[in-house]
């Protein structure tokens, strides 16, 4: 065979608006069966394969598989120099085998599972660069006769094109995360604004650990801004060009923590149709921001500090250890020492989180910015709706100062975009604010009052300032308050609690 069949084919079966070029990255899969399936075709062969590397672990796994035994191949996993293809991912070098059962290298493990027996074998390395990546093998020939070094040519050249596609994905992968990064980077939602004297301890704080791979633990409340703390620690420090992955602890249950943060191997569980690689591996050389840390269970609590402590971990389903690299940046608005002491968080976790504790501030202790935050937000709204006059009225300000803003600068951000919507567009006044019915009055302690109307408006009040702190979130506030969801929902109704 030589390189005019492989052309005319081209010709002949090429897929339409696909190349190694100028593929969509949503086509990478399609067009890497494709490949395989041209190879085969054009070698006249019985099978063929393309296995990706999987640097961490340096085990080559089946992408694509032609033949009768594809579904029970793609179980297997080969290591590197296990094998004729563990060899080529090895050296970057091609083989041709001519008698598999004549040659020390052959592995006869998928053989001897799936009964697919082997007679000859070519197989050729992809790379990007001179990154191995994987390799591409094409088993035995249809008629019974071996390969020859025609063939060679015949496979290399076709490895190459899904090397190239695989190294353009990467690159599409790559830019569409940098472009995120940078705007990210320049987009005024992430600045920490304020000029006051808590606020910038903060700061100084931040870019001091900033220096450091050091774990960091942001204590604060609610809304006071930790995401935007650890990023600025992300940005400020030597790994600011690698990725930040940001994981919400108490959004999602154990088992799918468990899955996002390591990833999974296929087949690991029902449904797990491909390997999934997890946050850790993804922010390998980076940072992880781990939020709301108080909330994680203490079967995941314990597997965190293995990773911590030791560098490595395992995808559910795996059994080879995965060694990463990564800065911990983890914030609660719990009183973690209390959770230690109760039991509810490990120590020994807390004391690897908490190398280094900064305390974000809540509104109410730096109340001289609010101003700022309040400008900064009807900037960022003027933009949005196209509304250059808007502005605030004095008036308006000195209300939004003598509020406490238990739900801090996320409350604050919410009241100026109610404020832009109810307002006539050129400047809020005091009206178009929120009511803040829910700041805690002392009501309960109003001479004229029995004690069980006070009790009642102490309740009202308490399950308003919990409910703005959690952002409406009834199972949120009714874990603060140690109560039952659904025995809040009843309180809800009858103290007639509306807009939240």
């Amino acid at each position: 065979m030589d390189n005019k069949q492989i052309n005319s084919d081209r010709d002949t079966d090429n897929m339409p608006g696909m190349s190694a070029a100028n593929y969509q990255e949503q086509d990478l899969d399609q067009f890497l069966d494709f490949i395989i399936e041209k190879a085969v075709k054009i070698m006249h062969a019985r099978a063929g394969s393309l296995l990706l590397l999987d640097q961490k672990t340096q085990r080559l796994y089946f992408k694509v598989t032609t033949g009768e035994k594809k579904e029970e191949v793609k179980k297997f996993e080969i290591k590197v120099g296990e094998g004729i293809a563990g060899q080529v991912a090895k050296t970057g070098e091609s083989l041709l085998v001519q008698n598999v059962k004549q040659d020390s290298r052959w592995s006869t493990k998928i053989s001897d599972s799936t009964g697919f027996q082997t007679n000859s074998i070519v197989c050729s390395p992809m790379k990007v660069g001179s990154e191995i990546i994987g390799v591409v093998e094409i088993i035995d020939k249809a008629d019974g006769s071996s390969f020859q070094e025609s063939d060679v040519t015949a496979l290399t050249e076709l490895s190459e094109m899904a090397a190239m596609a695989i190294g353009n994905a990467r690159k599409i992968e790559q830019a569409k995360r940098e472009d995120r990064n940078l705007q990210e980077d320049l987009g005024e939602k992430y600045q920490i604004i304020g000029k006051s004297r808590a606020i910038k301890k903060v700061t100084e704080e931040a870019f001091k650990v900033a220096k450091s791979k050091t774990s960091a633990l942001i204590l604060g409340e609610s809304g006071t801004g930790k995401e935007l703390l650890a990023r600025l620690i992300h940005k400020a420090g030597p790994r600011r060009d690698k990725t930040m992955v940001v994981l919400n602890c108490a959004a999602l249950p154990e088992t799918l923590l468990e899955d996002e943060l390591f990833g999974h191997e296929k087949g690991a569980y029902t449904g797990a149709s491909e390997r999934k690689i997890g946050k850790f591996e993804v922010a390998d050389g980076g940072t992880i921001f781990l939020d709301e840390i108080g909330e994680m269970h203490p079967g995941m609590q314990a597997k965190l500090l293995r990773i911590l402590q030791e560098g490595i971990f395992y995808r559910i389903g795996g059994n080879t250890s995965i060694s990463v690299d990564v800065r911990v940046i983890s914030a609660t608005n719990r009183d973690i020492t209390k959770e230690v002491e109760e039991g509810r968080f490990r120590e020994d976790l807390y004391y690897r989180l908490n190398v280094v504790q900064i305390k974000m501030p809540p509104l109410r202790e730096r109340k001289e910015d609010i101003p700022l935050l309040s400008e900064y937000f009807i900037d960022y709204f003027k933009e949005e709706r196209g509304l250059a006059t808007l502005s605030i009225s004095e008036v308006a300000t000195n209300k939004l100062v003598q509020y406490d803003w238990p739900g801090n600068i996320r409350e604050l951000g919410n009241a100026i975009e109610r404020a832009v919507v109810m307002g006539d567009s050129r400047e809020i006044k005091p009206e178009d604010l929120p009511a803040f019915s829910s700041k805690v009055k002392n009501s309960g302690m109003q001479v004229g009052l029995t004690l069980n109307d006070a009790l009642n408006s102490f309740k009202k009040d308490f399950i308003l300032l919990n409910l703005n702190n959690t952002g409406g979130n009834r199972s949120k506030a009714a874990k603060i308050m140690d109560i039952q969801r659904t025995y809040l929902s009843r309180l809800i109704s009858r103290y007639q609690i509306h807009d939240i």
